[in-house]
């Protein structure tokens, strides 16, 4: 017999362990075009794209004290406490009826990465990185026209640091472990989805495939 406390866990993590969804993070650079490309492989493959950030947003816009909260950390450039993404996160994941699901924009640092996994007890099935250079993203950000606030050149470089100094350590942690798939982002985007697109086609489509084209 366990204690009440592992009990308690058991209850609150053993559906989302029981569902075994499988898991890709999603990660690039600001302005390395991974949104976009999420969309494209929901569309082509039939995954569940859930973005932290937008599960954070849709918190704020909520009214909950919660949402209070996460709002004052993003004002002052915070990164929002692990466990409060993670519990918005497995509530999306076991409210949606499918067991295949993109994160996009998360894990955002080590602490993060190692919290997910301690809490959800799933790992990844891979890491899909975006890698672009900065001045390409740069050039995307300054000319999107989405009246986003934070599209001006001295946040969107501040934007590219927290990305270099928090982020790329946990790429580069499931690199080590042969689970990171890297896509040159710099490419146009009918390129890069090209390039993505064999990364999730499953084998036996690509060996029928290349026997049809054989024949």
């Amino acid at each position: 017999m366990g204690s009440a406390a592992e009990a308690a866990t058991m209850s609150t993590h053993g559906s989302l362990a029981e569902k075994k969804p499988t898991v890709v993070f999603v990660l690039g650079g600001p302005g390395s075009g991974n949104g976009t490309q999420c969309a494209n492989i929901v569309e082509h493959f039939g995954y569940t794209h859930l973005s932290a950030g937008d599960l954070l947003r849709a918190e704020i816009k909520s009214g909950s004290e919660n949402g209070t909260m996460i709002q004052i950390m993003i004002k002052e450039g915070k990164i929002v406490p692990s466990e409060v993404t993670i519990k918005l996160l497995e509530k999306a994941i076991l409210g949606i009826d499918n067991d295949k699901f993109l994160i996009d924009g998360f894990p955002r640092n080590e602490e993060n990465r190692a919290a997910f996994e301690a809490v959800t007890k799933i790992e990844p099935e891979f890491v899909l990185f975006f890698d672009c250079p900065e001045e390409e993203m740069e050039r995307r950000l300054l000319s999107r026209n989405q009246g986003r606030e934070d599209d001006n050149i001295e946040t969107i470089r501040k934007r590219f640091k927290v990305f270099l100094d928090s982020s790329l350590p946990v790429v580069e942690y499931y690199a080590a472990k042969g689970k990171v798939k890297k896509i040159d982002a710099a490419k146009p985007v009918q390129e890069v989805f090209d390039a993505v697109k064999t990364i999730f086609t499953p084998k036996d489509d690509k060996v029928k495939h290349h026997r049809c084209a054989i024949l």
